[in-house]
């Protein structure tokens, strides 16, 4: 048993009993937005007192529009810039720890594009994150250099 459109009692038409054909073939290379901009366009509108009475315009005239193009924001770079730590960073990660560096540089480098793009409240989280991890890396640099020292200084003592 097969279903039937409401609409439509007969059965479904064939491709070929359209009576529309395809349309023509239109050159790619003449599609409008990629001609280029030419500027704002404005149209003229109809003279008053002249026309038809139902208020339709000619082909070809219309009101006056002008058309503009569409204008992009875009932020400037920070006036005072937050310090980024990157020097900082690069000695921490090749001097103290390794881990904690790259971590520490990877925010570096984050706060240098907040700071580029006048992103001030991201600029100044990375630039305190970029700080803790360098402080907390040097301070395991140094605790892993002090207690080498002290254990060669045991070592070179019990012999």
């Amino acid at each position: 048993m097969s279903k039937q459109n409401p609409n439509y009692p007969g059965e479904c038409p064939e491709k070929r009993d359209y009576a529309d054909p395809p349309p023509a073939y239109h050159d790619p290379e003449v599609v409008g937005y990629q001609m280029g901009y030419s500027g704002p366009q404005q149209y003229v509108a109809y003279p008053p007192g002249q026309g038809s009475s139902q208020g339709q315009h000619p082909m070809g005239q219309g009101p006056a529009v002008t058309v503009q193009p569409a204008i992009y924001l875009q932020r400037a770079p920070l006036e005072y810039p937050m310090p980024d730590y990157l020097g900082y960073s690069i000695f921490t990660m090749l001097c103290c720890c390794l881990p904690l560096g790259i971590a520490a540089l990877i925010y570096s480098i984050s706060t240098r594009d907040a700071n580029n793009m006048g992103n001030a409240e991201l600029a100044k989280k990375n630039s305190r994150l970029a700080r803790n991890l360098n402080h907390t890396g040097l301070g395991i640099g140094i605790a892993i250099l002090i207690l080498w020292i002290a254990y060669v200084a045991f070592a070179a003592s019990l012999r």
